[in-house]
């Protein structure tokens, strides 16, 4: 018997079974030879929401939830918000290490120079009614990509797959910017390949033929930084979605559709809009207390606060509290901001939400931040979807070269009707 095994006891048959054990898992697969009849199936494991367990080996990103700690290819996320930008991020995700200062350029080049998209597309985005959701529409703006480029389906050509990646981080901004311009109405701003990554989107959703308009780079910089720290967060919904999908070997826009559609929903992207809800639906400083009460009654939870993964605070949303202050040095104050450093404040001191380790999370602020650069609560998905598009890309990529990735088909445990025979409808 060697040390790195797991013995186990099937107390029905009285049989021990030696499994190994390979970085902290067992193969679920060791576990179907534990049956009572040789004609069984064999044990299974039980996970709904898969939060034991793990379906991929990656390299990507790192997450310690009981410490607060968030790496990307091994750098803390502290020092790649402070020193990094996001395209250099985008690479080192992708790629794996970062760039030198050749590969960054030329990667900055490709990327700004895919930015435009066919007018098929400008049109396509023009069909929808004034009022249509902007993340709906972007979700089947990404899908229809795939019809413009017909060879992203080869996706084991390498030489495919990293055209498809500089195309997709190129024209997702421009996608958002006209669903934004769609929604008010307002002729499309075709993009600035001269400006950075996120100067270019401002400049697409704020130019208004002012002939002395700049993006303001506070701003711009404040975005590179939130669009970091949502750039990839491990195997999350979003992100096992676009696992699943590419695991049929799917091209990355049909996957990064559907991971877009995942995002949607209010427990995953939508997280952050909750927040500004709920700051707005306190109201003032002065009904902190009251409200907190109700939610220690179990009335409604506190949005923002707590974390599947992290146990501890949140390394982002250290990092997004100062960014906060930074915009509204430009912006001005919100009111929202003084309720939520209040809340922020009488949660920490409060032993309801300290002993159940329910930290601010990277939501809780960024909603307040994107409001107070003036974007409507319908946007903050898209913007979510922005910074997430190399994470998800670099999960793609890894899924389809990783020789042990099959089409993912998880077992179910069928409790329904067994047996029964067809009964003609006037004998019911």
């Amino acid at each position: 018997m060697t040390q790195n095994t797991l013995t186990v006891t099937d107390n029905r048959t009285g049989k021990t079974y030696e499994i190994p054990i390979e970085n902290e898992t067992i193969q679920a697969a060791a576990l179907r030879k534990i049956k009572v009849n040789p004609d069984d199936f064999g044990l299974m494991t039980y996970d709904p929401g898969y939060g034991a367990t793990a379906s991929c080996k990656s390299s990507i990103t790192f997450i310690d939830g009981d410490k607060g700690i968030l790496q990307y290819r091994g750098y803390p996320i502290e020092q790649l918000a402070e020193q990094s930008n996001f395209l250099e991020v985008a690479y080192l995700l992708i790629y794996g290490e970062l760039p030198d200062k050749s590969q960054y350029e030329k990667w900055v080049y490709d990327i700004m120079h895919h930015t435009y998209v066919h007018e098929n597309m400008a049109r396509l985005l023009e069909a929808y009614r004034y009022d249509a959701h902007p993340v709906s529409m972007m979700i089947s703006a990404i899908a229809s990509l795939s019809t413009f480029h017909n060879e992203a389906k080869n996706v084991d050509d390498e030489y495919t797959r990293n055209r498809q990646v500089m195309r997709i981080l190129g024209k997702l901004p421009t996608i958002a910017a006209f669903t934004y311009r769609h929604r008010i109405g307002r002729p499309y701003n075709y993009p600035n390949s001269d400006l950075s990554y996120t100067a270019n989107f401002l400049y697409m959703l704020d130019y208004m033929g002012q002939t002395s308009y700049e993006v303001n780079p506070v701003l711009a910089k404040a975005l590179d930084v939130l669009f970091i720290l949502h750039a990839d967060h491990e195997q999350n919904c979003s992100t096992a979605v676009m696992r699943n999908i590419g695991s049929a070997k799917s091209d990355p826009y049909s996957a990064m559709s559907g991971a877009t559609a995942a995002l949607y929903g209010p427990l995953h992207g939508g997280a952050n809009e909750a927040v500004v809800k709920m700051l707005t639906e306190i109201g003032s400083v002065d009904k902190i207390p009251s409200y907190i009460e109700r939610v220690k009654k179990g009335e409604f939870r506190l949005m923002g606060f707590g974390h599947r993964v992290y146990k501890n605070y949140d390394p982002r949303a250290r990092i997004i509290k100062k960014i906060a202050y930074d915009v509204f040095e430009v912006t001005g104050t919100d009111p929202l901001l003084d309720i939520a450093i209040k809340l922020e404040e009488v949660a920490l001191s409060d032993d309801y939400f300290v002993s159940r380790k329910l930290y601010p999370n990277v939501d809780f602020y960024s909603g307040i931040i994107y409001r107070a650069m003036r974007f409507p609560t319908d946007m903050f998905t898209v913007l979510f979807a922005l910074g997430r598009a190399p994470g998800w890309l670099a999960q793609w990529i890894e899924l389809v070269t990783d020789p042990e990735q099959r089409i993912a088909r998880p077992r179910q445990i069928y409790l329904g009707a067994a047996d029964r025979d067809y009964v003609p409808m006037d004998k019911r």
